[in-house]
């Protein structure tokens, strides 16, 4: 469901509240004070968008009130009414920093497109500050949040690195964040003002990848309807990011051996070399040593490319990062769809770093995502927000119990038990909690205890 905009109305006069209400009921989740004072207790404890108010109020004017919601909240846009058209108030009210100024009598499109202005300038003023902050958060080790020893021990690794042209090779489960380590190395280091250029050689059709990144003159082939410039020379300067560099056919094995050792590349269609000068990460999520012993891989362009190697570790052997990177990507996502999800509780992470993530980070931060857009209210996220996939997957494995017993009925208790076990240690045998996240009634849930031996002395 899409979240409105909250809008106050205040004006002392109530035709006023209820046409200006009618006008904007539909886009806007809508408020409304008869008073000066009314508007600042509901701005004291609403948060508010915007304001739609009146100069000509008994008690406190409209004036007074805009000093005073400005003093509370400089984001607040406010927009004045009045049944005068009062240059000199219109000029105080700017000063005080209104948005605009509206004389009664008005039609309703006056209103809605001046609120819609406001509304525009709103959202893209959260983009910026959004895209400010990514841009901030990119700068060094920033986007890794880590208090792991391993992960520790790689930053220093990295600072030893950064300031050399020396090749680097990223090891890792796909989603433990190579991509991030290797931005680190660019942005700490003194090719921090070249261009960052990252190729997915598991992404490009292996027919087009030497084109995409060495490039190719006009004519070269059928559809090279123009000279097209390769990755390495857009990333002249910098920094070249190879991932999946496995997967790179042999023939562009030996080409970019050649590139290596000469720091020249040719153009498709081209007999002249063109000098770069780049640095080159590569990553991979496989054992290129066991690629090279099957001849899958080259051995001097595996030497080449491993002359530092970084190996980071999957999410699972970090656990004591699960709760940090939650709460950052709580953080992200909440500024990005503007909620306001105070954090998780103790069971919520507890069951989160019971998991053991075989999507690695990637997999947590689309976890949390969801859970955000899904979030309607303000409240922590509980064991009730957690897919119950995730819940099931901790503790034994199922194969390792009744199921070796065989037959379809007891691999449908065993099954049943395994899951019932795995979301009463989530929820630390809450009985009631259990049953609410398996959609059961909680006489049900104590039945199926009973009959599938799940032993009651552990619950409260």
């Amino acid at each position: 469901m899409e979240i409105k905009p909250t809008l106050l109305i205040v004006d002392d006069e109530l035709g006023a509240r209820q046409s200006l209400e009618v006008i904007l009921e539909d886009d806007f989740h809508v408020l409304t004070a008869e008073s000066g004072q009314e508007a600042l207790k509901i701005v004291q404890k609403e948060p508010v968008d915007l304001v739609l108010l009146d100069i000509h109020m008994p008690e406190m004017d409209g004036l007074e009130v805009l000093r005073k919601i400005r003093e509370k909240d400089e984001e607040i846009d406010i927009i004045i009414v009045s049944a005068l058209n009062l240059a000199r108030k219109a000029v105080d009210a700017m000063k005080l920093g209104a948005y605009d100024y509206i004389t009664k009598p008005y039609e309703p499109e006056d209103i809605l497109s001046t609120v819609a202005r406001v509304i525009h300038k709103r959202n893209l003023h959260r983009e910026l500050d959004f895209l400010r902050r990514e841009v901030q958060a990119s700068r060094g080790f920033d986007q890794i949040v880590t208090q792991n020893k391993t992960m520790l021990e790689i930053f220093e690794l990295i600072k030893k690195v950064a300031f050399t042209s020396t090749n680097v090779l990223i090891i890792g489960e796909s989603g433990t964040g190579k991509e991030l380590i290797a931005r680190s190395i660019h942005l700490q280091g003194n090719r921090k003002h070249g261009p960052f250029v990252a190729i997915n050689c598991a992404a490009i059709p292996s027919e087009l990848m030497e084109s995409v990144m060495f490039g190719h003159e006009k004519g070269a082939f059928t559809g090279a309807h123009s000279r097209t410039i390769g990755k390495f020379e857009h990333a002249h300067g910098g920094t070249l990011f190879l991932d999946e560099i496995s997967v790179l056919r042999s023939d562009l094995q030996a080409k970019l051996l050649r590139v290596l050792q000469e720091r020249e590349i040719e153009r498709i269609g081209s007999n002249k070399s063109i000098k770069v000068d780049i640095r080159v990460i590569s990553a991979t999520n496989t054992n290129l040593g066991n690629a090279v012993a099957r001849g899958q891989f080259r051995r001097d362009l595996y030497f080449r490319l491993n002359v530092v190697p970084i190996s980071i570790p999957p999410l699972w052997e970090r656990k004591e990062d699960i709760p940090l990177l939650a709460r950052h990507f709580l953080n992200k996502f909440n500024t990005a769809f503007n909620k306001k999800i105070p954090g998780f509780s103790e069971k919520a992470l507890a069951a989160l770093t019971q998991y053991h993530w075989p999507g690695n980070i990637r997999e947590l931060e689309n976890l949390v995502e969801r859970i955000v857009v899904l979030s309607a209210g303000d409240e922590k996220i509980d064991l009730k927000n957690i897919p119950l996939e995730i819940l099931m997957a901790s503790g034994e494995d199922i194969q390792d119990i009744e199921m070796k017993k065989g037959g379809l009925i007891n691999i449908r208790k065993a099954i049943e038990k395994q899951i019932i076990l795995n979301v009463l240690e989530a929820s630390q045998w809450n009985q009631t909690e259990t049953a609410k996240i398996l959609k059961m009634n909680r006489n049900a849930l104590i039945q199926k205890i009973k009959q599938l031996g799940i032993p009651l002395k552990k619950m409260d």
